[in-house]
């Protein structure tokens, strides 16, 4: 009797151990030190006032939600990007909200969160492929492109030579924006472009390319710009060359932008709702989490709003008060 009891208390004691290592196992290893679950926030440098409202609005909500966050920044850099995902998918992220750094370059980088399964909530720009990411939340582009080039030739009265200010050739808004405004000032034979230069969404950079336009260009009525950014930087060009009256029209909605419409710099500007499509990204996010489902479909398009100075007032950080 002695050896088959010592065998069945073996048994028992086998089993109680395999129980208690998998109860271990699983209260040891929570997304985070503090239970909650973990959403990755990344975004382009916040140097640019679109991407920091961004971030810290989807870290906002994220929050109020009960979400632990990891706010990171790719720097325009596809390869940087590629490793803070692989971070996102080390520490355990339940998802990822992310202002992808080129429509092409970010593909691969999206699906590996996804086999990881982790979901991935793009916001602002989109990728070239469908059904890696959860869902693809932008301004629609176009639309906005269009209000804003309508104000454009309203401003100068259907007449006179234009430079365009165009974004980065592969960040697919570029193209986008750039289309929606040709659309409508190419029905105008009074309207002339006389120079179209990228600067890469950079203020620093339309400031010099807008400098070396003037210099073979005097005869300049009006700018319109593929984002805030680039408005500024020909905005301050023109003001150094003594152009005063020159036109400009941008796209963002920048609280810089909005206060030099105010001041009468510029004349208008595209708002593109970035926190709203934030908040959205995490709401969806957490919904999905939670059932499954977002209950929304992948692609996803904002509607923007025009800024001028009749309205300035009515407009806080890139959304109404």
């Amino acid at each position: 009797m002695a050896p088959k009891l010592g065998i069945q208390l073996l048994i028992l004691l086998f089993a109680i151990s395999l129980f208690g290592c998998g109860q271990q196992t699983a209260q040891s290893n929570p997304t985070t030190p503090s239970g909650k679950k973990l959403i990755v926030i990344i975004t382009p440098p916040h140097d640019n006032p679109f991407f920091k409202a961004e971030a810290e609005a989807a870290d906002a909500k994220a929050k109020q939600l009960g979400y632990e966050t990891m706010v990171l920044t790719h720097g325009g850099d596809a390869n940087r990007q590629d490793q803070l995902i692989e971070t996102a998918i080390a520490q355990k992220a339940a998802a990822i909200i992310l202002d992808n750094a080129g429509a092409d370059a970010s593909i691969a980088a999206v699906q590996k969160a996804k086999a990881a399964g982790i979901p991935s909530f793009l916001i602002d720009r989109e990728i070239n492929a469908t059904g890696a990411a959860a869902a693809q939340i932008v301004s629609n582009n176009y639309q906005g492109a269009a209000l804003g080039a309508e104000k454009f030739v309203e401003l100068m009265g259907e007449k006179g030579n234009y430079v365009e200010l165009t974004g980065k050739e592969s960040d697919t808004n570029a193209g986008i924006r750039s289309k929606g405004y040709h659309d409508v000032l190419d029905k105008y034979p009074g309207l002339k472009m006389v120079a179209q230069q990228s600067a890469n969404w950079s203020q620093t950079e339309a400031f010099a390319k807008m400098e070396t336009i003037l210099q073979s260009q005097k005869d300049i009525k009006g700018v319109i710009a593929g984002n805030d950014t680039m408005a500024l930087g020909a905005a301050a060009a023109l003001k150094a060359a003594g152009r005063k009256a020159v036109i400009i029209v941008g796209f963002d909605g920048s609280p810089d932008v909005v206060a030099a419409i105010k001041a009468g710099e510029i004349q208008a500007t595209v708002l593109q709702p970035a926190a709203l499509i934030s908040r959205m990204a995490v709401e969806q996010a957490d919904q999905q989490l939670k059932s499954g489902s977002s209950g929304k479909p992948e692609k996803q398009a904002i509607d923007c709003e025009l800024v001028t100075r009749e309205n300035a007032e009515q407009f806080g950080l890139f959304g109404r008060k």
